[in-house]
């Protein structure tokens, strides 16, 4: 039984972080197929997600906090949101709260064509998930946590871009 099957001997850090690339991998290849057949540019899928992931936790998106999530200049992410816009999947609103804010939201189109998208993916995860018990989903928690702050925290030591 080799150490990626449940039930094998505990998996090494290499082991696991070959596995962690290998996952991102094949994740970067089924998102650039989504972003291939709609027309998107690999950055114009990142910004849908970050604007989703912020609409989600109800947390209002500017431009600027966009450009900033995405690395881009403001020139940049203008271009960005000009090819989103024309292509009806975000609309830029003044804050309801701060009327000199400008505020992204994905149009319902956008939503849709993503649920569709990426449904078979969640529903796949989600069988690979199932046999684990909560406990164990709480450890996958903690790594998956712990991996993406340390991910964050070696793109900062590599100094600005």
């Amino acid at each position: 039984m080799s150490a990626d099957q449940p039930g094998g001997d505990a998996a090494s850090p290499l082991e696991l972080i070959t596995l962690m690339r290998r996952l991102n991998v094949e994740l970067d290849r089924f998102v650039e197929r989504f972003a291939v057949d709609h027309g998107l540019h690999r950055t114009d899928l990142n910004a849908v997600v970050v604007i989703m992931d912020a609409a989600r936790e109800g947390r209002p998106l500017t431009p600027g906090a966009l450009g900033a999530a995405l690395n881009l200049s403001a020139p940049a992410t203008t271009a960005l949101l000009n090819r989103l816009e024309q292509a009806g999947h975000v609309e830029r609103s003044r804050s309801e709260t701060d009327r000199r804010k400008v505020e992204l939201a994905l149009h319902s189109q956008a939503v849709t064509l993503a649920k569709e998208f990426f449904t078979p993916l969640a529903r796949h995860l989600s069988e690979a998930l199932a046999p684990f018990t909560g406990e164990e989903r709480q450890v996958i928690l903690r790594f998956l946590t712990g991996s993406i702050q340390a991910s964050v925290a070696a793109r900062g030591g590599l100094g600005p871009r």
